[in-house]
């Protein structure tokens, strides 16, 4: 993945850069052009943004790195034993570059991660965050997007010690959420593509794929949590009431495998809804899905069950130029996310950042989720259990290339059939990092 990155990085800053845009104007001039039209976010498949206005940035290429200085005061070694307080340093380099022409816009990131613990050297760990999207226009209607992210991580917080949590989307997750043990290393790989074709001026049609993947490299680590992939396709059709509204429906195909040892569990569903959202504002939309869900479970050497439940999802989000705010609720059956089996899903997320001033930035998050299983069997019994968590931040930025921050990070997952969340059930996190960066402007 490295090598991938590297090579795209130098790709990328080869290209001779274009007249420059701002970020987000396909958004904005989509609003003001009345032949233009929008992708809500029920069928765009990205999160509304975390950043506040000023913050938002395009045309650059940036590295730094970043100095933290955590502590955790409840780390279970197994077993249930007596928590240990471990001290941990960490150092975060990290690139990242965002070129923007009239037709496309390309951004690429990479940030590998070292993480030492006193007094408990043993459980020191390199962590590694890497991400491509691509957009390019093909046509004043008609677009393709593509983008891949991998993450190799050993903590409940991964590589975003310094970022607010609970990032938020518009339609319902696919994978079984909340579920990460907190210590142990996994590997996940997301890939995705859409295609979206403006027919007329008020109507729009388009579709997507996607694949992920999640791997645990040592079995032992995860008692009781399984590898899993999934591959995913939808279709949507859009069409615009107003300058502002926007009323459509999809059509969404999941099918998830999880690999217990000699054996396997495939969750398939289907899912036909329809959503509506408005823009109140360019900056402040409202959306809502729901339908029919159809869920079929396969399970070795055991019955497979299938049958109808909902699927419903309402979300909002704002970006004002000193606050962001986001929020979403949603349920719907899922499968995976190291689970076996199929699950009825209900989880809220919600995500807010204030820019106090020049110079300070405060963020809020969290998320809840609970999963029941809906599999009358089932390998290991797992009937379910609900995670909660929330971070807190804030940053103060000494100059234009220093900036440092304080987070806190609280994460509860209650899960009595899988050993390695059961033995860690609550992780606490106090980390103050120092993070010093370059910016480089691309283009005239």
């Amino acid at each position: 993945m490295l090598t991938r990155i590297c090579l795209i990085f130098a790709l990328v800053v080869a290209i001779p850069a274009y007249s420059q845009v701002d970020s987000g104007a396909d958004q904005v001039s989509s609003q003001t052009n009345d032949s233009q039209m929008m992708t809500p976010p029920p069928i765009n498949g990205e999160t509304y943004p975390t950043a506040v206005g000023a913050e938002v940035r395009s045309n650059y290429l940036r590295g730094g790195v970043a100095f933290n200085a955590g502590y955790i005061n409840n780390f279970y070694a197994g077993n249930g034993g007596t928590p240990l307080a471990e001290t941990t340093f960490s150092i975060f380099p990290t690139m990242a570059l965002d070129q923007t022409t009239p037709r496309q816009h390309t951004t690429v990131s990479y940030s590998p991660g070292f993480t030492f613990y006193q007094p408990t050297s043993e459980l020191d760990e390199v962590d590694e965050n890497a991400s491509v999207a691509y957009q390019f226009r093909l046509t004043p209607h008609s677009r393709i997007s593509a983008n891949d992210s991998f993450v190799d991580s050993s903590t409940v917080s991964g590589l975003t010690d310094t970022e607010p949590d609970g990032s938020v989307a518009g339609s319902p997750p696919t994978s079984t959420p909340g579920i990460t043990p907190p210590f142990a290393r996994r590997l996940t790989n997301n890939a995705a593509a859409e295609f979206a074709l403006q027919t007329s001026r008020s109507s729009m049609i388009g579709a997507s794929g996607s694949t992920s993947t999640l791997h645990y490299p040592n079995p032992a680590e995860v008692t009781g949590l399984y590898d899993s992939s999934s591959r995913d396709g939808s279709a949507f059709y859009n069409r615009r009431l107003s300058s502002n509204q926007y009323l459509g429906v999809t059509y969404n195909y999941s099918d998830t495998l999880a690999y217990p040892t000699n054996a396997q569990s495939d969750t398939q569903t289907h899912a036909i809804s329809g959503f509506y959202t408005i823009y109140l504002m360019k900056s402040f939309s409202l959306s809502a899905s729901g339908g029919p869900q159809h869920y079929q479970v396969t399970q070795t050497s055991l019955p497979t069950s299938a049958s109808w439940g909902p699927s419903i999802s309402a979300s909002m989000g704002w970006q004002g130029m000193h606050t962001s705010f986001s929020a979403g609720y949603s349920q719907s059956v899922t499968g995976g996310g190291g689970l076996l089996g199929a699950f009825h899903t209900r989880s809220a997320n919600a995500t807010t950042r204030w820019q106090m001033s020049r110079t300070w930035t405060v963020g809020v998050g969290g998320n809840y989720s609970i999963n029941k299983s809906v599999t009358p069997f089932l390998f290991g019994g797992l009937q379910g259990g609900h995670t909660v968590s929330g971070t807190a931040s804030l940053e103060h930025s000494l100059s234009s290339n220093l900036r440092m921050s304080f987070q806190y990070l609280r994460a509860h997952q209650s899960y009595s059939g899988i050993v390695a969340i059961s033995d860690n059930p609550d992780s606490d996190r106090e980390t103050i990092s120092i993070y010093w960066q370059f910016m480089r402007p691309l283009g005239r």
